[in-house]
Parts: C-alpha cells; structure tokens; sequence
C-alpha cells in the first residue's frame, strides 16, 4: 500500500477516505486515527477535513500518495510549531494573508483562529510562510504576541506588498472586447493578491477602469473588465468548474475592485 506506483484511490469520497484511513494507519502507528465521516478523519482527538487532499489527488492521481502523506507531515509539524512560542520580532516578517470561506470554521471553532471577516461570504486569515511550511496563526498566538487581528492585517497586507513586488500579470484581450489580467505565481498567494493596497492602480489601465476579480481557488486569480456580458458569462463558467475542482476553493463570487476598495457581490456579473 505504501508504492504510489501501486495506490489507486477510489473517486468517492468514503472510499477516498478509508484508503486515506488505512495509510495513516500505517505510518503514524503512534497516533489514534479513525474515520468518522466521508472526508473528515480523526487524529489525536482532532477533526481534519479532507476536501483539499480529495482534489489534490484527483488532480494528479500518480502523486497521490506523496500528496496524502506530505500533507498530514506538514499538519503535525505545524502543529507542534504552532504550539511553540514564536517571538513576536522574528514571526513578524512572515506573517501573511489568505483569504478563505466562511465555511472553515464549520470543523473548526471560530474564536481558535485568527481572522477577520470580510466581504463575499469571506474571511481573512493569517500564515507564518516558513521555509517548508506555512502555519495558521491562532488567537492564543495573537493574545501572546499582545496584538489585534486589525494589526495582524496591517502587518500581512504590507508583507504581502513586499513578497513579489512586481507584480507580474498577462493581459488577455477577447475577440468581442473584454480584458482580463490574470496573475499566476503559484506561491499560495495568488488569490490574497486581492488585498494588495495598489492593485486598482496597477490593473485600472489595462482593464479600462473599475473591474472584478474572480478567486475560485486559493491559486487563482482572473481581473476582469466590467463586460461586454458575453464575455463575464464565459469567464464565470470556467470560474464555476475552477471552484467545484480545484483544492483550496474560495468562492465563486465576484469581488469589485475600485479606486475606494474591494467589495463584494453575489450578483457582480
């Protein structure tokens, strides 16, 4: 069980989830593992959601395997970092934003994690970016550190500003004159770029003013021109299926991005 050459994991999900079951069984012998649910198991007395793991293996099944076990690597090793007093001085240059659903917290308790709420059905949460890892700050981390999800923002945001500074986009034009600019560093920020203080001034020129912008996944993100409406429905339907496959969702939504700010709409296009 352990050859990835060899381990074809089933397309639904409890099936997904017994395999994924049996190797943790396997090589985390130490710890209490069960299967309570399709896609949720138990670690350790601790619930985890395998929503994210189910698609990445779909995406790419001969990796599977490695997927699943770096995945629950890099789970325990935040936990025990997570769990360790990081000094404020030395976490602060690495603090970073994401943007995430509301629906995280449905396996989770909200007031454990530090975040913000924002628009779209969202909120906004922060990252220590580690060499080989990022770990999710909590609030008792924050209470620690003796500062307030409003200073974690400001710290994130302006981090997030220096971390690609140049920020790189291709500008597509469509035949029927829509614009779209879509960014694609594939550093897990791409969606969280969304945040950057002078994204209207750098995108307004090129997308002819005010603009939405699509973040189906934590590694997406499309601007788009406010029409023509053949062109928005396109792009929203790739939007649609980018959200309903691939790992990490956000939301199918539309932001609109102005000179004042982000907002949100269920309705943008």
């Amino acid at each position: 069980m352990g050859d990835s050459s060899h381990d074809i994991f089933p397309s639904e999900p409890q099936g997904f989830t017994d395999m994924v079951g049996r190797l943790m069984k396997g090589w985390y012998s130490h710890r209490p593992i069960e299967v309570v649910a399709p896609l949720r198991v138990s670690v350790d007395g601790k619930s985890i959601a395998l929503e994210n793991l189910f698609r990445m293996v779909h995406q790419d099944p001969k990796r599977g395997t490695g997927f699943v076990r770096s995945y629950f690597d890099r789970i325990f090793e935040g936990d025990s970092l997570g769990a360790s007093v990081i000094p404020f001085a030395v976490a602060r240059h690495r603090i970073m934003p994401r943007i995430q659903p509301e629906s995280i917290f449905d396996g989770v308790d909200r007031q454990s994690i530090a975040h913000l709420p924002w628009v779209n059905g969202t909120v906004i949460v922060f990252v220590m970016d580690l060499p080989e890892m990022t770990v999710s700050i909590s609030t008792e981390q924050m209470v620690r550190w003796g500062i307030s999800a409003e200073d974690l923002e400001d710290i994130a945001r302006e981090n997030l500003g220096a971390y690609a500074p140049d920020l790189q986009v291709q500008v597509i034009a469509s035949h029927d004159g829509g614009r779209a600019a879509v960014l694609s560093l594939k550093d897990g920020y791409d969606a969280a770029r969304l945040l950057l203080s002078k994204l209207h001034d750098r995108l307004a020129k090129e997308l002819h003013g005010d603009f939405y912008v699509a973040t189906p996944s934590r590694d997406v993100f499309i601007a788009l021109s406010y029409g023509p409406e053949a062109f928005l429905q396109r792009v929203k339907a790739r939007i649609s299926r980018d959200y309903m496959r691939l790992p990490y969702p956000i939301t199918q939504d539309l932001f609109i991005v102005t000179r004042d700010g982000v907002a949100g709409t269920s309705r943008a296009a």
